[in-house]
């Protein structure tokens, strides 16, 4: 007899804690090189603008492909709510390495023509050479952090947020120790080489989390990285939902690629303000994204069991939870509104522009919550088709509208930032829909 989920305080944090802490990595790494980079002594406001546009790029890419990580878990925790585990272990290798192969295949198609990319984002000059440079070096780690982010999906998908907690806390330290070193040097020992070093410091850091994160799937788990055929029966449904994904997350990168593209174009205290504002709003993203991992895990789980009461249940304590860390990050926001943005620039003009939008980030956080937290949620259903809709639509009928609108009436920096509340709006107002009409009449049936 299969031994049902409980949807209990401890159950969720269980899974939410580290998965906050895990989910937070990449962010952490991104915050770390724009804080490090913002301050060098030698053209820190261009290092830190070719910093913000290459990490938006690369983010594109790993949040593209990246997808089969939702994919896996999804699939993993289903089958695992079931009892049919068994049924899917050779599965995950099968997706690895079709993902790890797609990537190298965009890897070495970029890298020819690096210099057309970053001038579409409207970079020139020193800027552009700067991309250049730190594009070459961190685009190797580009399949490291695929790699690592599939393996996560597993963990999650066997209700494991735990292992990729550690890896991350691991990646997140090392990067920023070796940030100090090879940005601004040691006398005598090492080099300062600026912002190469901030690019070396992540891609050392990103292959230490490949490797620990591949030990211990290996010792930990029945779940072995041995490329096995025939294909599990599963691959095509997982293709399907991961293809689904991959055009949801190019609807996703159309915004914030347009916003960075509409932040440069305004001049260059502008794209240094937005990246300090987009880097605080993807790590507080991640932070309240935790309780969507929980969702995302517990919630394919519960799905399996057919418990659609427990599953009712956990939507209600994961909004609650999502929408306290919430609160409390919009205090941490107002409390410490000016300290935040001396953190990554000494910039006096880029920190004016900045403060004054940081308002808007702040106050759109509740609404952030609703979206991330469902989001997560709907990944752990499989519901990857309409998840794909809502993001089409809220990126081409919500943000370039609310964008374009803005910057007609002459709000300039300020449309940015409103269209980004319009965006989330209606991404969270859309899940929270669908999920009342599809599992409050499973609740009464039952």
């Amino acid at each position: 007899m299969i031994s049902k989920t409980a949807v209990t305080f401890k159950n969720i944090n269980r899974l939410a804690i580290p998965a906050t802490i895990s989910g937070i990595a990449e962010p952490i790494l991104s915050i770390t090189d724009t804080a490090i980079v913002g301050n060098i002594p030698v053209d820190g406001l261009e290092s830190l603008a070719a910093a913000g546009i290459v990490g938006s790029f690369l983010s594109m890419l790993i949040w593209v492909l990246g997808q089969t990580r939702s994919a896996i878990s999804a699939i993993i925790s289903q089958y695992l709510g079931a009892g049919k585990i068994k049924e899917v272990e050779d599965l995950p290798a099968q997706a690895i390495f079709l993902n790890l192969l797609l990537s190298l295949v965009l890897l070495l198609g970029t890298i020819f023509i690096v210099e057309e990319i970053f001038m579409l984002f409207e970079a020139s000059g020193k800027i552009l050479e700067y991309c250049i440079s730190y594009y070459s070096i961190r685009v190797w780690g580009f399949p490291l952090t695929l790699f690592t982010f599939a393996v996560f999906g597993i963990f999650r998908g066997l209700q494991n947020t735990f292992y990729p907690m550690i890896i991350a806390i691991v990646g997140a330290v090392l990067n920023i120790v070796l940030d100090f070193i090879m940005v601004y040097g040691i006398d005598g020992l090492v080099p300062a080489m600026y912002l190469e070093g901030a690019a070396w410091a992540s891609l050392i850091s990103q292959g230490v989390m490949a490797f620990l994160v591949f030990f211990l799937l290996n010792a930990k788990t029945d779940i072995k990285l041995k490329l096995r055929l025939p294909f599990n029966k599963e691959l095509r449904r997982l293709i399907f939902m991961s293809l689904n994904l991959f055009v949801r997350a190019l609807a996703l990168n159309t915004a914030l690629i347009t916003a960075v593209r509409e932040a440069t174009a305004l001049g260059d205290r502008f794209i240094g303000a937005h990246t300090i504002a987009i880097n605080l709003w993807l790590f507080s993203a991640f932070f309240i994204d935790g309780y969507g991992a929980a969702g995302n895990s517990m919630g394919g789980k519960l799905l399996g069991e057919k418990d659609y009461k427990g599953l009712w249940e956990l939507a209600k304590i994961i909004v609650l939870y999502g929408m306290a860390v919430s609160l409390f990050l919009m205090l941490i926001g107002l409390l410490f509104y000016h300290p935040l943005g001396r953190i990554f620039s000494n910039e006096t003009i880029v920190l004016k522009t900045f403060y004054s939008i940081f308002f808007i980030v702040i106050l759109g956080l509740p609404i952030n919550t609703l979206a991330f937290v469902f989001d997560g949620l709907f990944k752990g259903l499989g519901e990857m088709k309409y998840l794909r809709n809502v993001l089409l639509s809220a990126t081409f009928l919500g943000f370039l509208p609310a964008l374009y609108l803005g910057k007609w009436a002459g709000l300039g920096f300020y449309a940015i930032w409103i269209a980004f509340v319009v965006w989330m709006a209606i991404r969270g107002g859309a899940l929270v829909w669908k999920f009342r009409k599809k599992f409050k009449p499973l609740i009464q049936k039952g």
